[in-house]
């Protein structure tokens, strides 16, 4: 399974603005704008930190499980068992990338979302 960390990487390293660097506790950690995206544990697992409403989504459908250290928190833990889960993994940083990326611009002194 080696090769899944590697799939991952060089997949969200091409989404513009993503940097990847050492995560603080181990892994490798994805940010835009200076957020974390979320961050892998190997081969076998992922943590990425939404919302609390989407992390609720997210665990009840089935696509992700409470986090494995901060259960009541937004972030959800993706288990890795396979190359088959590399896809929903993708779908679910991307998901986090798309909310993170959004700029604000000011325009006559109001923010709106670019």
């Amino acid at each position: 399974m080696s090769n899944i960390k590697d799939t991952i990487v060089q997949d969200v390293q091409t989404w513009q603005g993503v940097t990847v660097a050492p995560h603080r506790f181990g892994g490798i950690e994805f940010q835009v704008n200076g957020r974390e995206i979320g961050h892998l544990h190997g081969d076998y697992q992922a943590d990425i930190p939404f919302t609390a409403r989407i992390r609720k989504e997210l665990v009840e459908s089935g696509k992700a499980s409470v986090h494995h250290i901060y259960p009541k928190s937004g972030w959800i833990s993706f288990y890795i068992h396979g190359v088959e889960d590399v896809p929903l993994l993708l779908e679910l940083l991307r998901m986090n990338y798309d909310r993170l990326a959004k700029t604000r611009l000011e325009v006559k002194g109001e923010k709106i979302a670019a």
